[in-house]
């Protein structure tokens, strides 16, 4: 299926791993001119010549950069002033005892999964109103809507995204622009991966078995019972992030196994 994608540029934060790489993998595949973020020039080079050798005709760039940070988001502004699509990915998670969520943790989430995104839609939306086109996409969590108690402050700033995108999302009314949220549920990435690790290393499961018991214990209300890959919520923001996908602006988008339950 041809989403219409081909030479539109994307700027995708947090993509040199986890859902944000495969998003770009899958833009790519569609012919999408990639903008590869991440903190580290090492893995962003890693991750653009990967791009490159699998998708020869298209042009990957790469920006490393901290985008909480304010010099260094106007490093990616200055060598990218402008973009047809923006996926705000970047964010930090981390399971925490209430009690231990100090006031910096609080700000520090804030920072990352909030304002950062923030910054990057108050400096891109202008121009995509101007040329009348362009996507804007908030990758939150179903943490956002139905917080595990896990870990409070991921949970605070995954509904601050819902909240901010249908925002945007009335600046863009009789206009080509879209904003939207997507909310994953539980997905293998290597964060993931890292967490399962640390919560069964002591244990006598066998690996294989992981994921099966994290889901029947911690996500029972999952329907496929079973962590979504990361290919799959990238395939899922290229339509979005398409022409295709024009007839739905301010919405929130669940791709989460059907964890959340659905009120008719």
């Amino acid at each position: 299926m041809d989403l219409h994608l081909t030479n539109k540029v994307a700027l995708i934060t947090g993509s040199t791993k986890g859902i944000g790489k495969a998003i770009a993998i899958e833009m790519a595949r569609e012919g999408t001119n990639v903008i590869i973020n991440g903190r580290k020039q090492s893995e962003v080079d890693l991750i653009v010549a990967e791009i490159k050798h699998d998708f020869p005709k298209t042009k990957p760039l790469g920006v490393a950069a901290d985008l909480a940070n304010e010099t260094d988001r106007q490093k990616l502004f200055d060598q990218v002033p402008e973009v047809d699509i923006l996926v705000n990915n970047m964010g930090i998670f981390q399971p925490m005892e209430y009690e231990e969520i100090t006031d910096e943790i609080w700000e520090r989430f804030f920072r990352v999964n909030v304002l950062s995104g923030n910054s990057l839609a108050k400096f891109y939306l202008p121009k995509m109103l101007k040329q009348d086109f362009g996507r804007i996409i908030f990758i939150a969590s179903e943490e956002a809507v139905m917080p595990s108690g896990e870990m409070p402050q991921y949970s605070m700033t995954k509904s601050m995204n819902l909240s901010l995108a249908k925002s945007l999302s009335k600046l863009t009314v009789d206009t080509h622009v879209t904003v939207n949220t997507i909310m994953p549920g539980s997905t293998l990435t290597e964060g993931v991966q890292k967490m399962l690790d640390d919560m069964y290393k002591d244990s006598d499961l066998p690996r294989d078995k992981w994921e099966k018991d994290f889901m029947k214990h911690h996500r029972s209300r999952s329907q496929i019972q079973r962590l979504i890959r990361p290919a799959e919520i990238g395939r899922f923001a290229a339509f979005v992030a398409s022409p295709d996908a024009s007839s739905f602006s301010g919405e929130a988008l669940r791709v989460d196994g059907g964890l959340v339950p659905t009120i008719f």
